[in-house]
C-alpha cells in the first residue's frame, strides 16, 4: 500500500536491554506504519487498510473534520450543535489529529478543557459513582463549556495563569518549568459550587487508537500490578468503568484517566461534552436542567447518526503511526538503552501484540511498539488534579502512549505535553513526573548533558 513501510513484515528483533526490549525496526504500528513525518504525520489511514476501506475512512474524515452547526440548517447530516460547547469540530481539539495545547495569550480555550465535579458521598452517591465515576457539579455538570450559540450564554470564561517553576539539575542547568493556575471568570449560571474539582485535560493525539483497542485485555491485566507485587516500585492499575453499550463494568483504556472502554465511547462522549450532540450511545447531553437547553432547535434524534457515528468511529481507529526515524543514530540507541535503564519503560511499556480483530486484518496479529501499559499510575502531587474518575483516584493518570511523540509540534507547532499541555519540551515533561515515576525522574536529572541529550533524541526519534 501506498505509505506503508516495505519492511514491516520483517522479522521482529529480539533484541533487550535492561530488561526491556529494544525496537530496532521503523514499523512503530506494525505493517500498517506509514512514512510520514510532516504537518500531515498523524492523518493518514492504515497503510495496508484496503481501498474499500480507504473510502469508509475518508468519509469519517469528513465529520471529523468538518465544522457542525446549529440546528436546523441545510448541512442537516452536521447540525445540532451546542447550545454549550467547547468546540464545533473534532478537528478543532485535535489539531491535524494531534494533540491541543494550552491557549496563547488573548486566544480562546479550544484545544483544553476543564473537567468537572464535585466530591461524592460513596453510599449515597454509589449508583453515580458505578455510571459516571464521579458526580457532576451541580448546574454545570462534568465539564466547563466555554463556547455557546448566539441566543444562549457560555458556561463561564477559563482563565489561566502561569507560575514559574525552576528546577536545577545536578550539573548546575536551570531548567525553567511552568505551573498553570485555573480560574473560572464570570458564570453565566448562578455561582459555582465553593467544592469544587476541576481536571485541566489537552486533546490527545489521535494515531493508532485501533491497534491500542486491538492489545489483548489479558496482556494488560498481566501488567495490572495495583499493589507493587514485584517490589518494583511501581504499583499499575487498570481501571474499571461502565459500557454503556453493555451496561456492565469493564477495564479502561482510553481518556487521560482511561475512563473509557472502546473508541466507539470515546468518541460519542466527545461529541456530547466537546460539541453539545446527541448520539445513540449517548442520548443526552452536558446541558444540565437549570441551563434550559431543550428550548434550542435539535439536530434529529439523536443529532449524530448511527451511520456518522459508525463513520467517525472507523476513522478513530483507523489512523496510522508514523514510522520511527534516526535508528541508526548512536544518540539515539544509546538514549534508548537509557530510557530502559532509569525505569521510564516500566510504564511506558514498549512493545505488545495486537490478537484478532474482526473485520480489520489491518489491525489484528501485529506486533507494535506503542510505549504504554495503558494503566493509571500515580504521578505525585505536582501533576495531581484531586479528581477521581471511576478507580483512578486524584493523583493517578494513564501512561500516554509515546509512539509519534516526536512528531507533535510538527504536526501542531504549539502542542504542548502532559496531561494539561504545561510541558513545552519534552525535558520539561520529564522533569514533571513524580510519585511513581520519581525515580525515573531523579536518575535523569543526575545525568550528564550528554545522556540526557541522548534520552531527548530517542524521544524524538519515536
Amino acid at each position: 500500500m501506498i505509505g506503508a513501510l516495505a519492511i514491516a513484515s520483517a522479522p521482529v528483533s529480539a533484541q533487550t536491554h535492561a530488561g526491556y526490549p529494544i525496537q530496532t525496526t521503523p514499523a512503530t504500528g506494525g505493517e500498517g506504519t506509514v512514512q510520514q513525518s510532516d504537518t500531515n504525520a498523524y492523518s493518514l489511514p492504515q497503510g495496508n487498510l484496503s481501498m474499500t476501506k480507504r473510502l469508509d475512512f475518508s468519509v469519517g474524515n469528513s465529520f471529523f473534520r468538518n465544522p457542525w452547526v446549529e440546528a436546523p440548517a441545510s448541512t442537516d447530516a452536521r447540525d445540532g450543535l451546542g447550545p454549550l460547547f467547547n468546540t464545533n469540530s473534532c478537528q478543532g481539539c485535535h489539531i491535524k489529529d494531534g494533540r491541543g495545547h494550552p491557549p496563547g495569550v488573548d486566544e480562546p480555550t479550544v484545544s483544553l478543557f476543564l473537567r468537572l465535579a464535585v466530591p461524592a458521598d460513596p453510599v449515597r452517591d454509589a449508583e453515580i459513582l458505578r455510571k459516571q465515576g464521579f458526580k457532576p457539579a451541580p448546574v454545570y455538570g462534568s465539564q466547563l463549556q466555554t463556547a455557546a450559540l448566539p441566543a444562549a450564554k457560555p458556561e463561564a470564561d477559563l482563565v489561566i495563569e502561569w507560575t514559574p517553576v525552576k528546577k536545577t539539575l545536578a550539573d548546575g542547568t536551570v531548567v525553567e518549568l511552568r505551573k498553570p493556575v485555573y480560574r473560572i471568570e464570570n458564570p453565566n449560571y448562578g455561582p459555582l459550587p465553593d467544592d469544587l474539582l476541576v481536571s485541566p485535560r489537552v486533546a490527545p493525539q489521535m494515531i493508532g487508537m485501533g491497534l491500542l483497542e486491538a492489545i489483548p485485555i489479558e496482556k494488560l491485566q498481566a501488567l495490572h500490578d495495583p499493589d507493587d507485587a514485584d517490589g518494583n516500585g511501581i504499583s499499575g492499575k487498570l481501571n474499571q468503568v461502565w459500557d454503556l453499550a453493555t451496561e456492565q463494568t469493564r477495564p479502561g483504556r482510553f481518556g487521560w484517566k482511561a475512563a473509557e472502554p472502546d473508541v466507539h465511547q470515546q468518541s460519542m462522549g466527545a461529541f456530547a461534552g466537546d460539541m453539545g450532540l446527541t448520539s445513540t450511545l449517548k442520548p443526552t447531553t452536558d446541558c444540565m436542567p437549570e441551563q434550559n437547553c431543550e428550548r434550542f432547535a435539535h439536530g434529529g434524534e439523536p443529532e449524530v447518526s448511527d451511520k456518522v457515528a459508525n463513520f467517525v468511529t472507523f476513522y478513530a481507529r483507523s489512523l496510522a503511526v508514523p514510522a520511527r526515524r534516526n535508528l541508526e543514530s548512536g544518540s539515539v540507541q544509546q538514549g534508548a538503552k537509557l530510557f530502559n535503564e532509569i525505569g521510564c519503560a516500566g510504564c511506558h511499556t514498549p512493545r505488545h501484540q495486537t490478537g484478532e480483530v474482526a473485520e480489520r486484518p489491518d489491525l489484528s496479529n501485529q506486533t507494535i511498539w506503542p510505549y504504554t501499559d495503558l494503566l493509571l499510575h500515580d504521578m505525585g502531587p505536582a501533576l495531581a488534579d484531586g479528581r477521581d474518575e471511576f478507580l483512578a483516584n486524584g493523583n493517578e493518570w494513564r501512561t500516554p502512549p509515546l509512539w509519534g511523540i516526536g512528531l507533535a509540534q510538527v504536526v501542531n507547532p504549539q502542542a504542548g505535553f502532559l496531561h494539561d499541555g504545561r510541558a513545552r519540551t519534552l525535558e520539561e515533561a520529564v522533569l514533571w513526573h513524580g510519585g511513581e515515576a520519581a525515580t525515573a525522574a531523579e536518575r535523569y536529572r543526575q545525568m550528564s548533558s550528554g545522556d540526557r541529550a541522548a534520552l531527548i533524541d530517542f524521544l524524538n526519534s519515536l
